[in-house]
């Protein structure tokens, strides 16, 4: 038998191992040509030569990935002496749970002594009606400012009328959604608040109700130029279409004002609160901590954003169909709109985003939304990150449900109460829920509120197949300081100010010193997060107040 030489290589090396595995089979061909009648040990050779190849390449080959609606993740590193994860999901160099900082600062919202109480401002002659706007958190901001906008024309108001023929036709009754009494009684200090008009008052405007429409941000000037003198002359004024028609920059006293109402004064009636309570109750029956994300993934909002989510033509016409009801929108350039940060994350980038900050697969998530777009088959890839994903509709019977399954409005008060009690908060996008609860959840302790930083994530989440999972988590873990809910993330002024109450939060002389020590840690070590950042937080919407006349969320 003929043998097969094999040089090794000029400097010396082994020879390459696919070379010998090339040169065993062309040894057996040789065999073959000269003992064709062995054939059977023959073919055992030959097939023990090919299984050496396949075992060769499965070696060399990459690691598995996982495909969730035709996108790729890196698989986490299950080892658990490497992993990044840690019990109930938080950090060994960082609680994701709490922000060390937090007890330096407190809400501060009192009057101070220069602010005149009604006592001494009441006027009995000079009634204002208030008719809200959108959903049940726009309408909250038109409450909130309606009492400032009563202040300062020296006017009792009247309980304000919730809208009932927007897009989600809720017939509730602000009774029905906010303790009335609760509401009327609180601010009495400040303003004269009553359900309804003295009925003379009602027989003399039963024809001739004077309604008008202030400009939006307008500022007390402008009330006391526009509004004032049809006051004086009719007694009674109705300001229609009321959200955000009060300036976002005022005076410390009007803006503390505004938290005495946003975050005393209006309060949910008292079958809400039982309910949105059973909620979190039984949450922590599952977990100690859980993580609550607003994930308005529904059609409307798709439709708004003018993005693409890889739905196909079906999605396209879908949503080109919806968002034709806004004349005033322009034409969507999907990949312009994304590349600048302003398309909502898809569940499963939400999830891969949780998971490279360190929330572990075992976090118990509570999602607050309505009608998902796509549905089951939309939400599979975050529930293959989280399976420990829950819903009102999945923590309650039926029966529990039905008093409020028929509201949005009601059912919107639910998921409120929800995010608002959570150990972390996570809004996909800029809306008037995600606004109010990020302010109110700085005002009471700074709790963890979590913001995509969708700019930076868009190109990260567009090449992540191209990385270890290690590099990913910590490249989401560096584009997330700055939107940690972390305070002085926002600069007084910045954003408006349902989400940065500012003027009501002050700190403690500690937390200078505390800040100090935190910029110089975070200087030493870009990778983690900062305890306090200067990061403006970017629009997450592209809703523009002053074009579109009903927003939707």
């Amino acid at each position: 038998m003929a043998s097969l030489k094999l040089k090794k290589r000029d400097n010396g090396a082994e020879p390459d191992k696919k070379k010998l595995v090339i040169a065993g089979i062309r040894h057996q061909l040789l065999l073959l040509l000269r003992r064709r009648h062995r054939l059977f040990p023959l073919v055992s050779a030959v097939s023990g030569c090919i299984l050496l190849i396949l075992f060769s390449f499965s070696a060399l080959s990459p690691p598995p990935l996982i495909h969730h609606n035709n996108q790729v993740a890196v698989e986490p590193n299950p080892d658990p002496t490497t992993t990044p994860f840690r019990e109930n999901g938080g950090r060994s160099d960082r609680q994701l749970w709490s922000s060390r900082l937090s007890n330096f600062y407190y809400a501060c919202s009192n009057a101070t002594d220069t602010f005149q109480v009604t006592d001494k401002t009441r006027q009995t002659n000079r009634y204002l009606l208030i008719a809200t706007s959108g959903g049940l958190n726009q309408q909250r901001t038109g409450i909130i400012d309606a009492v400032v906008a009563a202040y300062i024309l020296n006017a009792t108001l009247v309980v304000p009328k919730l809208d009932q023929k927007s897009y989600w036709k809720d017939t509730s009754n602000f009774e029905d959604i906010f303790d009335v009494d609760w509401f009327i009684s609180h601010l009495s200090k400040d303003v004269k608040i009553i359900k309804e008009l003295p009925k003379e008052e009602q027989s003399r405007i039963s024809t001739s109700l004077q309604s008008m429409r202030v400009p939006r941000k307008c500022t007390p000037s402008c009330y006391l130029q526009r509004v004032l003198p049809i006051l004086n002359k009719k007694h009674v004024v109705q300001l229609s279409k009321f959200d955000y028609r009060l300036s976002n920059n005022l005076d410390t006293e009007l803006q503390k004002l505004r938290c005495r109402v946003n975050y005393h004064a209006v309060r949910y009636t008292e079958s809400i609160n039982r309910m949105g309570q059973l909620l979190v109750d039984r949450m922590r029956k599952k977990a100690k901590y859980f993580v609550a994300l607003h994930l308005r993934f529904e059609p409307d909002m798709l439709a708004f954003s003018g993005c693409y989510y890889g739905g196909g033509q079906k999605e396209r016409l879908e949503l080109g169909a919806m968002r034709r009801r806004w004349k005033t929108l322009h034409a969507a350039n999907p990949e312009k709109v994304r590349r600048h940060g302003r398309c909502l994350l898809t569940p499963e980038e939400i999830g891969l985003m949780l998971r490279g900050l360190g929330f572990g697969k075992e976090v118990h998530l509570y999602v607050a939304s309505g009608e998902v777009y796509g549905g089951e088959v939309t939400l599979a890839p975050l529930r293959a990150l989280f399976p420990n994903l829950h819903t009102k509709e999945t923590l309650t019977s039926k029966k529990e449900l039905a008093p409020f399954a028929n509201f949005s409005s009601r059912m919107a008060a639910l998921d409120f109460i929800v995010c608002d009690k959570s150990d972390a908060f996570v809004t996909n996008n800029n809306g008037n829920m995600a606004r109010i609860l990020a302010g109110r959840r700085r005002y009471l302790g700074h709790k963890v509120t979590i913001r995509p930083n969708a700019k930076k994530l868009y190109e990260l989440f567009k090449n992540r197949h191209n990385m270890t999972w290690d590099d990913f988590s910590s490249k989401v873990r560096r584009y997330q300081t700055g939107f940690m809910g972390e305070p002085d993330e926002m600069k007084p002024g910045e954003g408006e100010f349902h989400e940065n109450p500012a003027s009501c939060i002050c700190r403690t002389s500690e937390a200078r010193v505390v800040k100090k020590k935190a910029k110089h840690v975070n200087e030493d070590d870009s990778s983690e997060y900062s305890d306090i950042g200067n990061v403006p937080i970017a629009s997450g919407s592209d809703l523009d107040h002053s074009q579109v006349d009903e927003e939707i969320f």
